[in-house]
């Protein structure tokens, strides 16, 4: 059997990624990609067994190459405000591309939550890094069974709700969190 190139796998989803971006969503398929890759269609079915995959793995793609990025964008100085830098953040992202992407999967959504965790994983890790160094969260906050960890699930699963929601707003979270932590 052949080996997998994880270039050309890149290479497809770059590809399908850009297609979606200028020509729209329902341009990605996989002979349009194969032929703008220069391979057969076959090839493209190594790497991915339908266009709803090649979805799923552009959506993951973006998410983690976003957080990546967002990381830069956090400015503020204590949690709440970077909360609120993060959640304006994921907002813009979701109003682009990443909105679109996240639609077209309507049907996807429990093998979309899996290709998502590791995204989900990943913002919960910056949330964690950040509720440490902010030096004016109370040191008696933590204990064995209200964990950082916890803490940072809680406001993940929360910020998403409110994202999936499209609320605007999430001042009354960002109260929440500081009675709880300061």
């Amino acid at each position: 059997m052949r080996r997998k190139d994880d270039t050309l796998r890149d290479t497809l989803l770059n590809i399908a990624r850009s297609m979606a971006d200028t020509e729209g969503i329902e341009a990605v398929n996989i002979r349009s990609i194969a032929k703008k890759a220069g391979i057969a269609s076959g090839t493209v079915y190594n790497y991915f067994s339908n266009k709803d995959e090649i979805l799923l793995a552009l959506t993951e793609v973006y998410w983690n190459q976003a957080l990546s990025e967002m990381r830069n964008e956090i400015t503020a100085e204590s949690f709440c405000e970077q909360l609120q830098e993060i959640f304006y953040f994921l907002q813009e992202r979701i109003d682009k591309s990443a909105g679109k992407l996240m639609n077209s999967l309507g049907s996807l959504e429990v093998a979309g939550q899996a290709h998502m965790a590791s995204a989900q994983s990943a913002l919960e890790a910056v949330l964690i890094q950040l509720l440490e160094q902010d030096a004016r969260v109370r040191g008696d906050v933590w204990n064995e069974t209200f964990t950082r960890e916890q803490f940072a699930r809680f406001i993940m699963m929360n910020m998403t709700m409110l994202l999936r929601a499209r609320a605007t707003d999430l001042s009354f979270l960002i109260t929440v969190i500081q009675r709880m932590i300061y």
